[in-house]
């Protein structure tokens, strides 16, 4: 057998069952030539699961999906060339949301480096701060220590792990012969000091997950304890467990609670206090100057509410408190007084031993009751609203009707947007988990993210999306097959976002470069992909076909054709009419 092809075999099926070993066990693989030692190994270890899709791209986001779903990083696989630089949306939204990944590109080995060779291209550091860290790992050759490929691997899925979290890329070297023929694979074998490895189950070296002691919150209680005009804003969080803590804080403080569509506290078991339409209560110009707080304390990532962001810049509040595992700064407006470093709900549990216990007052029953008005408000337009088909009002219907135990991924532009502004409470308190790739807000790779999500969790998913992030992902729609993932596709002809911007304003040039009509449909690339296929024409014709849909154990596609100026024009009378409804007495 040649060395090199068996020692290419023997580090790649090393590599495999030591990131198995680690909790890595989703491999997500598009096909290529240099990468063929990895594929070999993963096609004989019956312990992972192998996610095959032709496009490095989509893999990359489903690999992302998958780790939103389980907290875990998933591996993706490629081979060399610009199929590495496929991978960098999806690593760019996870280097900036904190989503572990471990990506493992195969490469030519040093010899072919700068030299014209065929599908050679500058690897190492490709993919440049948006990775917590990189190795550049050399050829294989008889004489390399394989425990040395071992420590790498158990260090490289410690680091995307640990806080904060992150995409960590191995680029791996290969010389040709990339594996041996079948009638010369006859397994691999390994040196005598990996016999101890070799018969046991665990990694070669362990990484406990680092003790943090919990942060100093004296201060911050302190400060914050005693005061009445308080908000906790609940951005994006990882898990149910930070979102009951942020909602059992702002009981204890008596302050409302402002959570984002990505928080994990919107949909299920919805604390006593929260103002879910934050958003649309802040229209008031006159209720958000009376309202303004003297403390912010927000946890997680950053809201999707634009206006949110800006009632705070505007409040300056004399403290405004961001804890978030990893320390980069969430500070646009350049008025946070105290950057917390840390687990949220073991923060939150640090301030609740230090916190007394209050009711929230008159304070926290005027944030409620406005929010009580803006639903009344809502329900009124909505039930004037009639059959039509509106935007806001199927992202209202998606929530009302997703049944218990399913999950949610939300696209960027209109969708998230509408299901943060409008969808309401559901009947039910049952936990919905909600995935939207909000670190970059792209709308690339949606459709493959909710594969993932989909694997991850292994629950029923509902996917709102626009017409224009569907086209731009719409080959991972060949990832569905057997999924339950129903799309909920709102087709308004164009970018109907821009529309909401001063931009639309501009009629010589805005509908070319910005509406960017296309004229298509998805009916056929619904069947082509085979997804069951639905056009509802009016709102209960919609609620049927969801109903429907979302009971099937395979993928379908629910398209919701709208006209872009007409939900510009609704939008913009549902905010004029929530502005006089707030001031309504109860």
């Amino acid at each position: 057998m040649n060395d090199t092809a068996r020692s290419n075999l023997l580090w790649a099926t090393l590599l495999v069952e030591e990131c198995r070993r680690c909790g890595v066990t989703d491999f997500f693989v598009a096909p290529g030539s240099r990468s063929t030692p990895m594929v070999a190994a993963l096609a004989a270890n019956d312990r992972v699961k192998v996610h095959v899709h032709y496009d490095e791209r989509g893999t990359a986001f489903a690999a992302l999906g998958y780790a939103r779903a389980t907290g875990r990083p998933a591996a993706w696989v490629t081979t060399s060339g610009t199929a590495v630089a496929n991978g960098l949306p999806a690593v760019v939204e996870a280097g900036t949301d904190n989503v572990p990944m471990v990506l493992l590109s195969a490469d030519r080995p040093p010899e072919l480096r700068q030299t014209g060779a065929n599908q050679t291209v500058h690897q190492p550091g490709i993919f440049g701060c948006y990775v917590r860290w990189g190795f550049d790992v050399p050829a294989p050759d008889p004489h390399s220590d394989p425990a040395s490929l071992l420590t790498l691997v158990d260090n490289a899925v410690h680091r995307a792990r640990r806080a904060p979290s992150g995409p960590v890329h191995l680029n791996l070297m290969f010389r040709e012969p990339l594996i041996p023929e079948p009638e010369e694979n006859r397994g691999i074998k390994l040196p005598q000091h990996l016999s101890r490895w070799k018969s046991g189950d665990a990694p070669y070296t362990t990484y406990p997950k680092p003790e943090t002691a919990p942060p100093e919150t004296a201060e911050i209680t302190e400060r914050i304890s005693p005061a009445e005009r308080g908000v906790v804003v609940a951005g994006r969080l990882g898990s149910r467990e930070e979102a009951e803590a942020a909602g059992e804080l702002a009981r204890r403080l008596g302050w409302p609670l402002f959570a984002d569509v990505g928080s994990q506290a919107r949909f299920g078991g919805e604390p006593e206090n929260l103002v879910w339409n934050h958003d649309l209560v802040l229209l008031d110009k006159g209720f958000a100057r009376r309202n303004r707080p003297e403390a912010v304390l927000q946890l997680g990532g950053g809201p999707v509410s634009k206006r949110l962001g800006r009632f705070i810049g505007e409040s300056r509040p004399e403290t405004h408190v961001v804890v978030r595992e990893g320390p980069d700064r969430l500070d646009p407006a350049h008025i946070v007084t105290h950057r917390v470093e840390s687990d949220v709900a073991v923060f939150c549990g640090r301030v609740m031993d230090g916190a007394g216990k209050r009711g929230g007052g008159g304070w926290l029953s005027g944030w409620l009751g406005a929010a009580g008005r803006v639903e009344r408000t809502l329900h009124r337009v909505e039930k004037e609203n009639g059959e039509e088909l509106a935007e806001p009002f199927v992202a209202r219907a998606v929530m009302r009707d997703m049944p218990s135990g399913s999950g949610l991924v939300v696209a960027s532009s209109m969708p998230v947007r509408d299901v943060d502004s409008y969808a309401g409470l559901r009947a039910d308190a049952e936990y919905i988990p909600v995935a939207a790739n909000r670190g970059a807000s792209g709308i690339d790779g949606t459709v493959a993210t909710a594969a993932g999500f989909a694997l991850g969790s292994g629950r029923a998913v509902t996917v709102l999306i626009g017409d224009l992030a569907l086209l731009h992902d719409l080959n991972s729609l060949a990832m569905l097959r057997g999924l339950p993932v129903t799309f909920v596709v709102v087709n308004n002809d164009g970018g109907g976002i821009f529309s909401m911007l001063p931009v639309a304003r501009h009629e010589t040039f805005f509908e070319r470069f910005f509406g960017t009509p296309h004229g298509l449909g998805f009916k056929d690339a619904a069947r082509m992909f085979g997804l069951d296929y639905a056009r509802p024409r009016t709102i209960s014709e919609f609620r049927d076909a969801y109903s429907e849909r979302s009971g099937s154990s395979g993928p379908g596609l629910i398209e919701v054709v709208t006209e872009r100026e007409k939900s510009a024009a609704l939008r913009q009378e549902i905010s004029a009419r929530v502005r006089v409804g707030i001031e309504e007495q109860p």
